[in-house]
């Protein structure tokens, strides 16, 4: 019988990826650490599961990055998604919290 090698998984991946409601973990990973929010991270991953990456890939917004926004502007979309504490947030700390939601 042949031995299983242990899969590496980044610290995310075990609380995270395991999921079942996440469609696509490798996707979703990939879309984490480049700064998604676990929100969009997961409705990205499970688009391109229920048709193909290709096809999702061509879809997006043309929204600016968070750093590219104004205070003003970031305080909005904290208030589009309740993040609590947002008007006592830095910008820096607003965009964390964006991402993190």
């Amino acid at each position: 019988m042949a031995e299983k090698k242990p899969v590496k998984k980044s610290a995310r991946a075990g609380r995270e990826a395991d999921n079942p409601s996440i469609k696509d973990p490798e996707m979703y990973e990939a879309l984490r650490d480049q700064g998604a929010s676990q929100e969009k991270a997961a409705r990205i991953s499970n688009a391109a599961a229920a048709t193909s990456r290709k096809a999702v890939g061509r879809k997006g917004g043309e929204a600016e990055d968070y750093p590219d926004r104004t205070k003003d502007e970031l305080l909005q979309r904290a208030r589009e998604l309740d993040v609590e504490g947002r008007s006592k947030m830095t910008k820096d700390e607003l965009i964390k919290a964006l991402r993190d939601h």
